[in-house]
């Protein structure tokens, strides 16, 4: 089994580059620990862009159980198809993550841990620089 624990940081000030931290594990021992930076994306849409570098690196575990965990309800929301927004980058994007997750078929998980304080902590600590 693959845990990848991710986070897509974005920046006050346009123009400034994105961070994507994300480490994965697998059967407990660490595969990849990376950040990494690229060209400035909307706010709204980090997250999917993070998700999606994640996917690209988790490619070659295609038909493994995979986990990935994220401190973002936004995202889960964007990626079901059950937010409100109407921006329309955030939907073109939310449509370009779900084409690029059915790859994975249904062994991919996206776990939110805004919620549960302990994971929150577990993922605050995994992520840290």
């Amino acid at each position: 089994m693959i845990r990848a624990y991710l986070a897509g940081i974005s920046t006050h000030y346009e123009g400034e580059d994105i961070e994507i931290r994300y480490h994965i594990y697998e059967n407990q021992s660490l595969i990849s620990k990376k950040s990494v930076f690229q060209a400035y994306r909307k706010p709204a849409i980090v997250g999917q862009v993070a998700l999606l570098t994640l996917l690209k690196e988790l490619e070659q575990y295609i038909g493994t159980e995979i986990i990935i965990i994220v401190n973002d309800a936004a995202l889960k929301e964007q990626i079901r198809g059950t937010t409100k927004t109407k921006n329309k980058d955030v939907l073109k994007m939310s449509s370009v993550v779900r084409e690029e997750l059915t790859k994975f078929k249904n062994l991919l998980t996206i776990k939110n841990v805004s919620g549960d304080r302990s994971e929150l902590a577990k993922w605050n600590e995994e992520l840290q620089p």
